[in-house]
């Protein structure tokens, strides 16, 4: 049985009894009822995570995988593919969107090579477990094979399972690869039968050929490679992405050691729908971060099922979203232990 296999069996549901006496406590605090509305749904989540009724959230890691695309040659994007490589050292320097917005919760980053192109120094202080020095190039094969898919989730599962042996009662995830909001559309065009046309943006930067030719390369792979969209590692490996395994991955990680995850926008939130694919308990651990302003974000959100706890028009990837969420998950978790029910404060409504 492989790591993969041995993760999945230990996810399970949530402790009902505890999200029931979570509840009961929210709708009893010195308030009118709903009046905190997401900040009440997500503490009662917590507790079912968690199995307490007051969770300590304090130590927050993201985790950002980082890898290339071989679809890049098909001219999908403006910016040099040598960004990916640049941005990946520059995010554990902490001066990136994630490291500058993950200091407001003093967030842990942890920038894992899961696949850029080229040697990353071994001083950077970046995470290597590369597989490959990118995927193949979709529009002409697989993107990888069946194996280094499921390679690429196992990563991520193995960097969740660290993170939270050293500490970490809740994970992020983020991104960093030129080029991958190609293949999350075409993941999302597959688990969705949807028109590429319909969610196709321009991302970081589209190509000199304009936005008609990245859909049509979307196209093209998905003809190609023919996924199935009924087994989530196949869409992963024909048309998906290292980065994009890997997230999934430390989701499903996250799930099997009952430690919420908090998705990132477009890109993360099609890892999600990946790894509910392939496990739909581990939908119960997710909390979603914001709306992305990608035409594909709206339709992802919709099919994962979890509404998004900001609208911010951000696009940025990298964790962003989630490092600002964090300090919304601690105000949930004051709200339980810091506001007195009407009972306690000698109130009988």
């Amino acid at each position: 049985m492989n790591l993969l296999e041995k993760t999945l069996l230990q996810i399970e549901g949530l402790n009902q009894e505890m999200m029931e006496k979570a509840r009961q406590r929210v709708d009893n605090l010195i308030k009118p009822p709903n009046s905190l509305g997401k900040l009440e749904d997500l503490a009662v989540q917590l507790a079912g995570i968690t199995g307490t009724l007051y969770p300590g959230l304090t130590q927050k890691t993201i985790v950002v995988m980082a890898a290339d695309h071989g679809v890049y040659e098909e001219d999908i994007s403006s910016n040099p593919q040598e960004v990916t490589f640049a941005q990946t050292m520059h995010i554990q320097k902490g001066v990136t969107g994630v490291g500058a917005l993950g200091k407001s919760s003093a967030a842990k980053i942890v920038t894992v090579n899961i696949g850029v192109k080229g040697d990353i120094p071994s001083d950077a202080q970046v995470t290597n477990r590369k597989i490959k020095n990118g995927t193949d190039n979709m529009a002409k094969g697989p993107a990888m094979t069946r194996e280094e898919a499921i390679q690429s989730l196992e990563v991520g599962i193995e960097m969740a399972n660290e993170e939270i042996r050293k500490g970490a009662q809740i994970l992020g995830t983020g991104e960093m690869g030129i080029g991958n909001t190609t293949p999350s559309t075409a993941i999302l065009s597959v688990l969705g039968n949807i028109d590429p046309k319909e969610i196709t943006g321009k991302g970081a930067g589209v190509g000199s050929r304009g936005i008609e030719h990245k859909i049509n390369v979307i196209k093209k792979a998905i003809a190609i490679n023919e996924p199935n969209k009924d087994d989530a590692i196949d869409v992963l490996a024909k048309v998906g992405g290292l980065e994009i395994g890997g997230m999934a991955g430390v989701m499903l990680g996250a799930a099997a050691n009952r430690v919420p995850v908090v998705v990132d926008g477009y890109i993360s939130t099609v890892a999600a729908l990946l790894a509910i694919s392939i496990e739909p308990k581990a939908k119960e651990y997710i909390i979603t971060s914001h709306a992305s302003a990608e035409p594909g974000g709206k339709k992802a959100s919709e099919m994962l099922g979890i509404e998004p706890v900001l609208y911010m028009n951000m696009c940025l990837g990298e964790g962003s979203g989630a490092a600002i969420v964090f300090p919304i998950v601690d105000a949930a978790c004051h709200m339980m232990k810091q506001m007195a029910t009407f009972a306690e404060v000698g109130l009988e409504i």
